[in-house]
């Protein structure tokens, strides 16, 4: 089992990244937190993994932080729950507002995440509660802190498409994830297009929250 990696970032193309350690490159899928918390390309880092052998593919999921490793180990334990839908709602949404979610039984937020309908929503609330019961809610140091203080990236050919194939990839429908991106600057990198279009999402689920409370 590959439970860390540390060594240099070579490439970075959300949701794929790849890891080269002496010599060898590590190709790993990771969530935006994990991304676009990582240093620029060739710069050094260090990610904790988890490995899914299947009998046609060796998938290797990277993680910035363990507490983020553990959720998504506990999300692919529930039914119709595998390793790209965990990557989703690890993706659309802060962990510590995933916690929320589940301790309010708020199903009608969770179905915003890309692939999650009303009976995976309240089978994650069901199977999730008595596991989360424990856990400490973190401090908010994610997507809402990385929109009020964006790193400078390196350029990127076609940032909005780059961006847009992004969200894509992790379930959003192309009309939603064009929807998402819609009026963004488009001079921006393609984190930064990423970054803010899953922050005005998370945003638009917190206040259809409040206005319903």
């Amino acid at each position: 089992m590959i439970g860390r990696l540390t060594g240099r970032l070579l490439e970075k193309q959300p949701p794929h990244l790849v890891l080269d350690v002496q010599g060898v490159g590590y190709e790993l899928e990771a969530s935006m937190n994990t991304l676009l918390g990582l240093p620029a390309v060739g710069e050094d880092c260090q990610l904790f993994t988890h490995l899914v052998v299947r009998e046609d593919a060796q998938l290797l999921y990277g993680f910035g932080k363990e507490p983020e490793r553990r959720l998504f180990r506990e999300l692919i334990k529930i039914s119709g729950v595998g390793p790209r839908l965990a990557l989703a709602i690890l993706s659309g949404m802060e962990q510590a507002d995933f916690i929320r979610c589940v301790h309010d039984e708020d199903s009608r937020a969770l179905t915003r995440l890309p692939g999650v309908g009303k009976k995976t929503a309240d089978r994650l609330i069901i199977e999730m509660r008595d596991r989360l019961k424990h856990w400490t809610i973190p401090q908010d140091d994610g997507l809402s802190e990385m929109a009020r203080a964006s790193q400078p990236q390196p350029p990127v050919t076609h940032p909005l498409a780059d961006a847009e194939a992004a969200l894509v990839a992790l379930g959003y429908k192309p009309v939603e994830a064009a929807k998402m991106l819609s009026g963004l600057e488009t001079g921006a990198s393609t984190e930064a297009l990423i970054k803010a279009a899953l922050a005005r999402k998370m945003a638009s689920c917190q206040l259809a929250h409040v206005s319903r409370a």
